[in-house]
């Protein structure tokens, strides 16, 4: 099968479920497993603010259960649409909240990538739905 022929068959929302769950379950692994790598990342005054309920660690460890979960969403075919849909929002808000919380620094461009992706996903699942909706009242 010829490359051109390869990419007509592809839909972009395997491409985006594919390269987002891979992404998802990396983190969440790597915030379980190797908590202390991710300390720099967070904000001070969000680990300080932790800190008075729980170990920061502990956040982390939680922060990759859901990364992890996050990840099994996008990749797990049998999740069906509700699956990629739950992914996509909490992927889109998570990111989102990183953008606005966390402020610029050397990964901002990273984040700004994954954003857009989790965000576009989001609203070829709505479509998708919406029009599963439509022809089935029709």
């Amino acid at each position: 099968m010829s490359p051109r022929k390869f990419l007509e068959k592809v839909r972009p929302e395997w491409v985006l479920r594919l390269t987002l769950g891979l992404m998802y379950l990396y983190s969440g692994s790597s915030l379980f497993y190797q908590p202390s790598y991710w300390l720099g990342f967070a904000p001070e005054w969000f680990v300080r603010a932790w800190e008075n309920i729980a170990p920061f660690e502990f956040y982390l460890r939680i922060q990759g259960i859901g990364e992890f979960i996050i990840g099994l969403l996008f990749l797990a075919w049998f999740g069906g649409k509700w699956g990629v849909k739950v992914a996509s929002i909490l992927a889109t808000v998570e990111i989102g909240l990183i953008l606005l919380l966390t402020g610029v620094d050397l990964i901002t461009f990273r984040d700004i990538g994954l954003f857009g992706a989790a965000l576009s996903l989001l609203v070829i699942s709505w479509r998708e739905n919406n029009k599963t909706k439509t022809q089935l009242t029709n």
